[in-house]
Formats: C-alpha cells, sequence, structure tokens
C-alpha cells in the first residue's frame, strides 16, 4: 500500500485524537461542539473547526483508521456539525474572525471542504451517520443565497468563490450557480504565460488558486481553466529551494519573505499527475506530501479528505521522473508588463480599489537559478533584487535604499544575459504647483477656510521634476556573485544597501561595527556568514555617512542586517564567495 497513503492516515488519526481533547462540551457555551483553535474560541471559518472535523469524517469512513465507524468520534463529529449550524450567521454565511465577518468568499473556502465531506458520508453505507449528512446539507444549502450574491476582496477569491458554486452545483443542480460562476470567469484568467498568479504567493495563494480552479474545471468542463493550474504548477517547480522551502521572497501577500513549504500543493499535485498521467507531477506530489507533518491546511484543501473523496487519483503505478535541481530559468521575460501598467489611467478607477490592493508588481521578470545546493532569486519591482541560499547558509535578500525618494528602491526593469542580470531604475520627485483657478471648487477662491483635504490635487502642475538613475548588474562566477552598484551623477543622495541574512547563522568581520540588535555596519573590509559549516562571504565595506538607516526604509524583526553606507555618486562592485 501506498507509503503516502500510510503517513497521511496516521497523521489524520494523530491530529484527530489531538483535536477531540479540544472540542467545547460545555452546553451552555455558545461555542458547544466547536474546536478550540489558536486564538482560545471556538470558529467555523476554514482553518478552524471545519478543518479538524474534516479529518474527523475521513478517520470515520476510512477502514484504515483507528477510528473507523468510532461511535464516540460520530457523537463528537455530530455535535460539531450543530456548531457549524449555530455559527452560521442568518444570511448563510460565516465569519474568517481575524478579519471579514459575514463573509462570502470565506464561506466559499468552507463550502469547497464541506461539499467533500458532505460527498463522503453520502456515499458512505453507514446509517449511523445520517444525522451528521443532514446537518452538513443543511449548512450547504444555507449558503447557496451568499454564494449567488456574495462578492469578493482579493484575485484568487473569484476561483475560490467559483469552486464553492461548481461545488454546491454537484449537489443542488441550480441552473443559477453556474450562472453566477459565469459571471466570475467572465472577468477572465489572470495568470502570466509562465504561470504566475496576480497575487504572486508561492507559499499560500497560488495553491488556493489552483485547487478552485481544478474543480471549476473539472466540473464545468472548462479545460482551458485547468491548463491555467497546470502552468502555475509547472512554474512552481523552478519556485523551491534546495532544502524545500519555497521561494516568498517576492509574493504580494502576507507570506512574502515567510519560511513555507510545498505542503499544500500536494492535493493538486497529486490531482494532476493523475489527469495528465504526467511523471513530474508526480514526482512532485511525491515531494510536495513528504513536507506534510499535520494537516495545516485550509478545509478546501484537506489532504486525508482529498485522498478518499478522489481514489480516481491514485498515481501510486505511474512513472516517476527526477526533479530539477540545475537550471537558469527566466520567468515573466516576455509578460507586457509596461503595456498593462500604462493602460491604467484609461481604466478610470484612479487606483481606487476597497479592502484590496492592485498588485502593479504582477508579472514583474523573476530569475531562479538552482545549482544542486546554491538557488539564487533575482527579481524586479520588489524591495529586495537578489536572493541566495548556500547550504544551510541564507542571505534572505541584498535592498537598496536612497533619501530620493525616500525609501526602497523597487528596481522596475530587469533583462537577462548569458550569466549576466541587469536592473535598472529611475526615480522621479518633483513638486506640485499652484492648481489652475478655473478648475478650483467653487467658492474656495478667497475663502478664509480652505481644507487641504477638499482641493482637487491632481490638477496640480508638477514643476522642478528631478530624477536619480540606479543601476545594479548581476553576474555569476565560479563559487562567486559579483553585484555592481552605481548612480548617476547627482550628488549627496544619502544611500544604503543591506545585506540580510537569517538569523540562525553566526556573523563576522574586522570592520564590521554593531549598530541596534541585529543590525551591523561594515565600514570596510568583508563580512563573513556562517550556518552549519557554510559560508557566505561578502567584500567591501563603506561608510560614507553615518545614518543608522535611511528615511522610510524599515526592517523587520527575525533577521541579521549588514549595512553598507554609500552617498551618490558611487559605482561600487561586492564580491559574494561562496564556501
Amino acid at each position: 500500500m501506498d507509503a503516502i497513503y500510510n503517513r497521511l492516515v496516521r497523521l489524520n488519526d494523530e491530529q484527530t485524537e489531538a483535536s477531540l481533547l479540544k472540542q467545547i462540551l460545555d452546553p451552555l457555551s455558545k461555542y458547544y461542539g466547536g474546536i478550540l483553535d489558536e486564538t482560545g474560541i471556538a470558529r467555523a471559518n476554514h482553518m478552524s473547526t471545519p478543518r479538524m472535523i474534516a479529518g474527523w469524517v475521513s478517520a470515520l469512513v476510512n477502514p484504515d483508521s483507528r477510528y473507523y465507524h468510532d461511535r464516540f468520534l460520530l457523537n463528537a463529529l455530530d455535535k460539531a456539525a450543530a456548531f457549524m449550524l449555530n455559527r452560521q450567521h442568518p444570511d448563510g454565511t460565516v465569519s474568517l474572525g481575524s478579519t471579514n465577518y459575514n463573509s462570502p468568499p470565506d464561506t466559499a473556502f468552507v463550502v469547497g471542504g464541506v461539499t467533500q465531506m458532505y460527498q463522503l458520508l453520502h456515499k458512505h453505507d453507514w446509517p449511523e451517520a445520517a444525522p451528521v449528512v443532514v446537518k452538513l446539507k443543511l449548512f450547504l444549502e444555507r449558503t447557496l443565497p451568499a454564494m449567488l450574491t456574495g462578492g469578493c476582496h482579493t484575485p484568487n477569491h473569484r476561483w475560490v468563490l467559483t469552486a464553492a458554486l461548481a461545488l454546491l452545483h454537484d449537489i443542488f443542480p441550480r441552473p443559477e450557480l453556474m450562472e453566477r460562476a459565469e459571471d466570475w470567469l467572465a472577468e477572465g484568467l489572470d495568470i502570466t504565460e509562465d504561470g504566475e498568479w496576480t497575487e504572486r504567493s508561492n507559499g499560500i495563494y497560488n495553491a488556493v488558486s489552483d485547487i478552485a480552479l481544478y474543480h471549476t474545471g473539472r466540473l464545468m468542463n472548462r479545460p482551458e481553466l485547468i491548463d491555467c493550474v497546470r502552468r502555475n504548477l509547472r512554474m512552481m517547480m523552478y519556485l523551491i529551494h534546495p532544502s524545500g522551502e519555497v521561494v516568498t521572497d517576492y509574493s504580494g501577500r502576507q507570506d512574502f519573505g515567510q519560511i513555507a513549504t510545498m505542503a499544500n500543493y500536494f492535493p493538486i499535485y497529486r490531482l494532476m499527475a493523475a489527469y495528465d498521467k504526467d511523471p513530474l507531477f508526480a514526482s512532485m506530489a511525491d515531494y510536495s506530501a513528504s513536507f506534510l507533518t499535520g494537516f495545516h491546511e485550509g478545509v478546501n484543501n484537506h489532504p486525508m479528505l482529498h485522498m478518499l473523496v478522489y481514489p480516481e487519483a491514485d498515481i501510486t503505478r505511474l512513472e516517476r521522473t527526477p526533479l530539477l535541481d540545475r537550471y537558469v530559468k527566466v520567468l515573466n521575460e516576455q509578460h507586457p508588463i509596461k503595456e498593462h501598467l500604462n493602460g491604467i489611467d484609461d481604466v478610470g478607477h484612479h487606483m481606487q480599489i476597497q479592502h484590496s490592493a492592485m498588485h502593479l508588481t504582477f508579472g514583474a521578470p523573476v530569475v531562479r537559478i538552482r545549482d544542486l545546493d546554491q538557488s539564487v532569486t533575482i527579481m524586479s519591482q520588489t524591495p529586495s533584487f537578489f536572493s541566495l541560499r548556500h547550504g544551510k547558509a541564507r542571505l534572505l535578500g541584498i535592498k537598496l535604499a536612497t533619501s530620493f525618494s525616500p525609501g526602497i528602491v523597487k528596481f522596475s526593469n530587469l533583462t537577462a544575459g548569458e550569466g549576466v542580470y541587469k536592473l535598472e531604475s529611475i526615480l522621479e520627485k518633483g513638486y506640485n504647483g499652484p492648481i489652475p483657478r478655473q478648475l478650483l471648487p467653487a467658492g474656495v477662491e478667497g475663502s478664509t477656510l480652505s481644507p487641504w483635504y477638499l482641493l482637487p490635487h491632481h490638477h496640480r502642475p508638477m514643476t522642478h521634476l528631478q530624477k536619480l538613475e540606479l543601476q545594479a548588474e548581476i553576474r555569476h562566477g565560479d563559487s562567486e556573485w559579483t553585484i555592481h552598484v552605481s548612480s548617476d551623477e547627482r550628488e549627496d543622495v544619502f544611500t544604503q544597501l543591506t545585506f540580510i541574512f537569517g538569523s540562525e547563522g553566526t556573523l563576522s568581520g574586522h570592520n564590521l561595527v554593531a549598530g541596534e540588535e541585529g543590525k551591523y555596519f561594515l565600514q570596510s573590509g568583508a563580512v563573513k556568514y556562517e550556518a552549519d559549516g557554510d559560508v557566505i562571504e561578502i567584500s567591501s565595506g563603506a561608510y560614507e555617512h553615518i545614518l543608522p538607516i535611511v528615511r522610510e526604509d524599515h526592517h523587520p524583526s527575525g533577521c541579521q542586517y549588514v549595512h553598507v553606507n554609500l552617498v551618490t555618486p558611487y559605482d561600487r562592485t561586492f564580491k559574494i564567495r561562496l564556501r
């Protein structure tokens, strides 16, 4: 029997045992039947009680589980299903809790999992489970009005909603569910040719969009949706460090710079490996499963539930292909990002969108380089433009900040050559003239009270526009990297180049001066960073000004920072040696 399956059964049983102890059994509590989560209360969102009971359902129907047809667990599940109904709002929604109250998209996440639980229990020949099946179906039926009318916040929410609508239609075959799904799909797919979704969230939301659009494409017979999933999964094979850590250096969401693994990709890689009979996807499914230490994904992406609901996606006999560990891959090189950004003014939204973000970095070029245990990312349109993993040694990023804008420089252009990568940006800063009199609001001219925020500032003409041109050129050599940074001839712009290291290693250098906790200044010479015998050495430092930080550049805690202080004009080369 499949080793992955056996391990998931064991993990699910362990999590079932642990979560049973967290069920609230006080009949006077409004959370009665729910399962305590990290907030200290029980919630009905996709990361809380529903996620736990997905494991319970999986255990109850699985003959390989020690909880198979366990009546105590079934009784606990019945209480939890009642809790779900009690915490469901009158409009059919649930609340995320940390934010997003009476939330259609967060309800759609839950629907994605509860539909699978319902299908699994409904098909299972076990009359004693009938009361739970009734409760789960009632919960789903109550969500229909919200799914048919509800909106979203983020790009991926649209696809979570379409998946919920398609999955609900499989149970409640009402044509209006498909019509609503078509309304969302009419907006078009937000993915580049190379497979990048709008939010650029390799650690979280790629997998969310992938699993949602797989279900939508399957149930609505839309193969073009599944092709988008396929493209993203192929892209992700280039976005993994040797340790299994996912590249999150340029994410547009909360996984930015956070440690993430491929664990939440296991269900979709398994489904797509079976769908395409793809040996490489099968290897990626195995690899993703190796990072599952518990079921921390949302209920809509529960690994054990997924294996039982979709037994036809059995890939145990599918051939495997070795994973990629040597490559140079340029992503989004041909994506028309400038063309798209130039069209913003014509749309008419004036860069205003409520409760979301514009995600203007969508489709920005990224270079990924792997050479066994060396892993490099070169990025445009992000706070950090270079990151490197050398075995256990982690150079998490290099960023440039100036007093001109002020703040972090996000290089706008990236061009890739043979072993040479060039980044450039032209910063602009001017001054706002008086608003033409004919464009002033009525009654403002000569008024003794004219609030600043009521003036039409978009009509102010620009004066004394100033520019600062910056470049970075990155070259790959034998056991070293060369970073060459330069500016134009403008004088006296305070600049700080910062090397960001993981907290697990040690820093040393003859002219490395400690500042505030975790921050150092490399005034000259070299700095050495060592982690478990792997060494990254960077030279050489500079201390042309004494500012501890350039305005509006902030450094999150949990890392070590080495600053090199420069003043324009500068033309400097840094060597990164690996040993």
